[in-house]
């Protein structure tokens, strides 16, 4: 059995691309020979849909709703379907030997036969399949020849052919052209929401998810305004997808009134984890993202991730990665007692009694005593080539009070305090 969806009319932009989705969803095996029909294999797809009707139905509902208003057929080979789909409003299912009767009605136009066949036939006053298929086949062979008898085989149904399978991948990528300019991100949400959840049930019907999103605005002023996010989490969440952009919008907002707004999603796998009975459980991927994109619209972009060591001496250099859950942990179990450093952004400036070369009091914001113990000092210095070079003696020293500080003095004799120890 096949099946053939043609589209009468498409509520969406890209018809093309949810056809496409629509027929995936239903059979593996589909086709799309021209830009308005799919044509589906439902072999093997009794026992996941049921009867020939249940599964026109549910062709005819996921169509619906993806948007399209569409006719769909289904009989025993792949011609007959398609011209009941282009023939027939609504839904039409032709059982196996039947196909020259349901098809008897329908114009000669839907076989599309070359200019002068159909000037002859015009002549003879055959306009439809079933008058077509009542003439007799050496007559027609003796005045069509071989294109006359394969019509008048198309018109009784009686043309088997297999389906060759489409292969293009997919593409995940829709828009939205704006007769009226858009100004306020408001309304523009409301936009990106119906972009998002449409293409995340299309990658729902392939079983898949993304870790990009890309999104493109044409602005009035002929500028593209084009801003990518990258997830950590492979996920198809279209709720947690609109939070994202408009955090991100919000902190990079376009510069002019938009006219066309185009989302693209990447399609990867999705992600799959086994937790432990015995391990606790982890925060949601999606809950996680939204909650470190809340906290970078607050703390400013580039200040909330994990930090990464840079391949420099500079005390205290790293910067700050987007989070990656994948990071494992390097030790386990109870390792030796070290301390911890707490630095302290920026350093606090301080004074400090260093008469005879050592530091014996120290006084600054939170931080006075006297030294009784003290190490070092440790000099370091680096990319002198650069504006922030620096030069620096560290020492490590312990207050009466039972503190202890990391403090350092400057290449212009100005000491700070740099860290405390726990």
């Amino acid at each position: 059995m096949y099946a053939c969806i043609y589209i009468r009319h498409a509520t969406t932009a890209n018809g093309h691309a949810v056809l496409l989705a629509c027929a995936s969803s239903i059979s593996p095996l589909y086709d799309i020979p021209e830009a308005r029909i799919a044509l589906l294999d439902l072999r093997g797809l009794g026992k996941l849909f049921g009867t020939a009707e249940q599964i026109a139905a549910e062709i005819d509902k996921r169509a619906a709703a993806a948007g399209l208003i569409a006719n769909v057929a289904i009989a025993a080979n792949i011609d007959s379907a398609m011209a009941a789909a282009r023939g027939i409003t609504g839904i039409t299912v032709i059982a196996a030997g039947d196909e020259g009767r349901v098809l008897a009605s329908l114009p000669l136009t839907l076989l599309s036969p070359t200019e002068d066949v159909a000037e002859t036939l015009q002549c003879w006053g055959i306009r439809t399949f079933g008058e077509l298929a009542a003439l007799p086949e050496k007559g027609v062979a003796e005045r069509l020849g071989p294109e006359g008898l394969y019509l008048q085989k198309l018109a009784r149904g009686w043309v088997r052919r297999p389906l060759i399978p489409h292969s293009d991948k997919f593409r995940f990528e829709d828009f939205i052209e704006l007769e009226h300019p858009l100004e306020l991100l408001e309304p523009l949400s409301f936009l990106l929401a119906r972009l998002l959840n449409a293409l995340c049930s299309r990658l729902a019907d392939q079983a898949l998810a993304t870790n990009e999103i890309e999104l493109r605005l044409d602005l009035e002023d002929g500028v593209e305004f084009v801003r990518k996010l990258s997830l950590p989490f492979a996920n198809r969440d279209a709720a947690a997808f609109l939070k994202l952009l408009q955090y991100d919008l919000e902190a990079h907002p376009p510069t002019a009134p938009i006219v066309k707004v185009a989302v693209k999603l990447t399609p990867v796998e999705p992600r799959r984890l086994q937790s432990g009975l015995f391990i606790p459980q982890a925060p949601e991927a999606e809950k996680l993202e939204l909650t470190l994109a809340r906290l970078s619209a607050i703390v400013g972009e580039g200040n909330a991730g994990s930090p990464e060591v840079l391949n420099t001496h500079r005390p205290d250099a790293f910067r700050m990665v987007k989070f990656s859950a994948n990071a494992k942990a390097e030790s386990e179990g109870e390792g030796p007692v070290q301390l911890a450093m707490r630095r302290f952004r920026p350093p606090l400036p301080a004074r400090v009694d260093a008469a005879s070369g050592k530091p014996k009091r120290i006084a600054a914001k939170g931080v006075s005593g006297r030294i009784v113990a003290h190490a070092g000092p440790w000099r370091t210095s680096g990319e002198w080539w650069k504006q922030d070079a620096w030069d620096r003696d560290e020492w490590d020293v312990g207050l009466d009070n039972g503190a202890l500080y990391r403090i350092f003095c400057d290449r212009e004799g100005k000491w700070f305090v740099d860290a405390n120890y726990d």
